[in-house]
């Protein structure tokens, strides 16, 4: 609760300070007839005990993520982030990092963010990475920029429909206003996957690149390699979009598979679901390309005594050069984001992160299995991660979400309808490390209940 130390005097003064006489008057660019007249419907003031306990009554009435069974994933993923990442971004030179400006003065910062580069690049399968972005989608955004600043004369990107619907649409915002640049969808086939038949009739020489996700929306490992195959008979570039990173603990990295360039979102490594965030945006690609990447690029070299140190090699933001020569608008990447990935990761190790994508994997084939017993798998043939869709049995998943939540205490998944009615009757499963068997048993019987 704020506290407002403000006298009568003191807002007098700063209404002087500013040259009006009242408060009031701060407001009068607002139209008359758009202005509330009579006094609001409030209720009696409460001290500040009583408005704390009040408040306290309310939030109770909130059911908290772990207070229940959960299968929600649809591009945030609960997973298990140990407290020894909290509490190493908690000290003090860690939990007020910025984008420096004196960067070689902060060698703390730029050792973070190349240890992140580093292990960006082995993950996704590259030679470089850049030291983050926002999220996912500004990451899927900036990767369609990319492509169409190393292709300039092509003025055309393809992008699958199995994209998250969210990243796709901030591909649109962030497009929107270049004027040389057309986004064009790849329909997903009634088997779930990218139309690898569509994507050819498409591809031309005017394709500057094609963007697809893999796992898809639906949680289907996609063909990667016909995609890029498809793509380089035109000279394309191919960006995939890793929408869940651990994923690549038993997948092969796009980089392995041809792409050019990936991104990715971090958020599930970095820590709790915070009303969806905050996340972090991976990006990596072919050492040619690096000069177009948008954001920072942190280099080790050594100083005049032969120390080992850090520094900023490429800033290509604005902020930094000149506006017309940079690659991106980005103010800051999320570096606090970005330090908590990169200590989870070291903490995990290759052995650790393969073991917890082992562990996905297992339990999400545990339910499929369970679940393809009671006939409402939607794509039963398909190959998947720790990501799924049934079939709603009423034909209305949200309706069969609400109804699960309310009387068996589970959430059991995403309804796709939210996203395009065609879908209204798909629910997209997810299971990770943090579902039992004794929860996915339950969502089971809760699924058998409303057949």
């Amino acid at each position: 609760m704020r506290y407002l130390p403000h006298t009568t005097d003191d807002l007098e003064r700063m209404l002087n300070k500013i040259g009006v006489e009242t408060i009031d008057a701060l407001f009068e660019s607002i139209p008359d007839k758009l202005r509330v007249k009579e006094d609001l419907d409030l209720p009696e003031p409460l001290d500040e005990g009583a408005l704390k306990d009040q408040l306290g009554a309310l939030s109770v009435k909130n059911r908290a993520l772990g207070c229940s069974s959960s299968f929600v994933g649809c591009g945030a993923y609960r997973h298990s982030v140990p407290a020894t990442v909290d509490m190493l971004i908690s000290r003090g030179e860690f939990f007020t990092a910025y984008t420096p400006y004196q960067p070689e003065v902060s060698q703390g910062t730029l050792q973070g963010a190349f240890e992140f580069q580093t292990i960006t690049a082995e993950l996704l399968g590259f030679d470089v990475a850049n030291a983050s972005l926002y999220d996912g989608a500004s990451a899927c955004a900036e990767a369609v920029l990319m492509m169409h600043r190393v292709q300039r004369r092509r003025r055309k990107v393809l992008i699958s429909e199995g994209v998250h619907p969210e990243a796709l649409e901030t591909c649109r915002t962030f497009t929107e206003g270049v004027d040389d640049l057309d986004l064009e969808v790849i329909p997903l086939t009634k088997g779930g996957d990218l139309d690898l038949e569509f994507l050819k009739k498409k591809m031309s020489k005017d394709v500057a690149g094609v963007l697809l996700q893999s796992p898809n929306l639906f949680g289907i490992v996609e063909n990667v390699r016909e995609v890029v195959e498809i793509a380089e008979k035109e000279r394309a570039l191919v960006c995939q979009n890793v929408g869940e990173i651990t994923s690549l603990g038993i997948l092969e990295s796009p980089g392995n598979m041809g792409c050019h360039l990936a991104v990715g979102e971090g958020l599930g490594i970095c820590g709790p679901l915070n009303m969806g965030g905050p996340g972090v945006g991976l990006m990596a690609c072919r050492d040619k390309y690096k000069r177009s990447m948008p954001g920072r690029l942190v280099g080790e070299t050594v100083d005049t005594d032969g120390r080992r140190g850090y520094v900023l090699t490429l800033a290509t933001r604005e902020q930094h050069i000149r506006r017309e020569k940079a690659t991106s608008n980005i103010c800051t990447n999320q570096a606090l984001m970005a330090l908590a990935f990169g200590i989870h990761m070291s903490l995990l190790g290759k052995r650790g992160f393969h073991r917890l994508s082992k562990i996905n994997y297992s339990n999400s084939r545990y339910l499929r299995k369970k679940l393809h017993s009671l006939g409402i798998m939607a794509f039963p043939k398909a190959a998947h991660y720790n990501e799924f869709v049934v079939r709603a049995p009423g034909g209305d998943a949200r309706q069969l979400t609400l109804e699960i939540r309310n009387k068996d205490g589970v959430d059991p998944g995403v309804p796709l309808g939210r996203f395009d009615e065609k879908w209204k009757d798909l629910l997209l499963v997810c299971v990770t490390e943090r579902n039992t068997r004794e929860q996915m048993d339950q969502l089971v019987t809760a699924f058998e209940r409303h057949m």
